[in-house]
């Protein structure tokens, strides 16, 4: 009879193992409820709305930002701004700005708004230091157009570059150059300029 109930003792490494298994059960458990917790699914769209973005460090988001084009209203031009998105990782502003000037320098896409940005004008840099925003564009940027042109395109270089900061200072370069001198007008350009500045010394 002794020897019948030894035989039905569960032994202490069984407890062990089977205590350990539990524990690891309910930790799984607890984690996932937690990385469920910390990161909750996207919501359902509503009809109508489009599905909101995703973090994502490695692949950018869409940001905003804003590209101005010429328009005509019969006794002369006006800026227009139109709102575009760029994909930048993180808040950088010079991948923001970046993307604009991309947009900008391809055209518009509407037939009420206009460009005096001489077609083929690339984009060689961009960047936002401490002392204002320099923007460097090749040399077809200087070429073509009268003096109602070269303020035009001056002006839109100008309030795309300050989307992000409407005070900021901007410096534009042809070909690493300082821009001085524009047309065969003679243009002069008191850099660096601003949106204030050129307002006050540049009529469209």
């Amino acid at each position: 009879m002794k020897e019948q109930q030894g035989s039905n003792r569960i032994s202490p490494g069984v407890i062990a193992a089977v205590s350990a298994a539990v524990i690891a059960v309910i930790s799984g458990v607890a984690f996932f409820t937690w990385k469920s917790d910390n990161n909750p699914p996207a919501p359902i769209p509503a009809p109508g709305e489009s599905q909101p973005l995703r973090s994502s460090n490695q692949f950018g988001l869409e940001r905003n930002a804003e590209v101005f084009w010429l328009q005509d209203t019969g006794t002369g031009l006006k800026l227009v701004p139109q709102a575009v998105q760029v994909k930048a990782v993180g808040n950088s502003p010079n991948q923001v700005l970046e993307g604009a000037f991309q947009q900008l320098l391809a055209g518009p896409t509407e037939k009420t708004e206009s460009t005096t940005i001489p077609k083929g004008t690339q984009l060689l840099s961009l960047k936002v230091a401490n002392d204002g925003i320099h923007v460097n564009l090749s040399k077809e940027f200087a070429s073509g157009g009268g003096s109602s042109s070269m303020m035009g395109r001056v002006g839109q270089v100008v309030y795309t570059a300050t989307a992000l900061d409407n005070n900021a200072k901007v410096y534009i370069d042809v070909d690493g150059k300082q821009l001085d001198v524009l047309g065969g007008e003679g243009l002069e350009l008191e850099q660096p300029l601003t949106r204030e500045s050129f307002n006050k010394n540049y009529s469209l």
